[in-house]
């Protein structure tokens, strides 16, 4: 695997532009229309933004009855985007391991969901 390059410098005003936060994955279901393997996901990110779907490219470490119950952190205030006739509209985020499958950004404690990354 090459390693990734490094994106140009940005401000700590840009990071502030995003909207990070914690949510509970409540449902996953496979989706077998999306062109490389993925899963449906329904977070739910408590009372301020309630539950979001995302399209993840999870199914290397994970299975749909796995993700059940999981915290995870996603990018909540990217427009929405059209992922074949799905619409996810949270970005999940993970990094990859060391064969490219994307393995989870999860906090070590349980935190209360909708909190937001600082």
């Amino acid at each position: 695997m090459t390693a990734p390059t490094i994106q140009p410098l940005a401000t700590f005003d840009d990071f502030l532009k995003l909207d990070i936060r914690i949510g509970t994955i409540v449902a996953a279901e496979p989706f077998p229309e999306a062109r490389k393997p993925a899963f449906k996901l329904t977070i739910d990110f408590g009372k301020a933004l309630g539950k979001k779907r995302s399209s993840a490219q999870l199914t290397r470490h994970y299975t749909p009855e796995t993700l059940i119950g999981r915290q995870v952190i996603a990018v909540v205030n990217f427009p929405p985007r059209q992922i074949g006739p799905f619409m996810s509209e949270v970005l999940t985020l993970g990094v990859p391991d060391a064969n490219g499958e994307v393995v989870l950004l999860e906090p070590e404690h349980g935190v209360p969901d909708g909190g937001r990354l600082y």
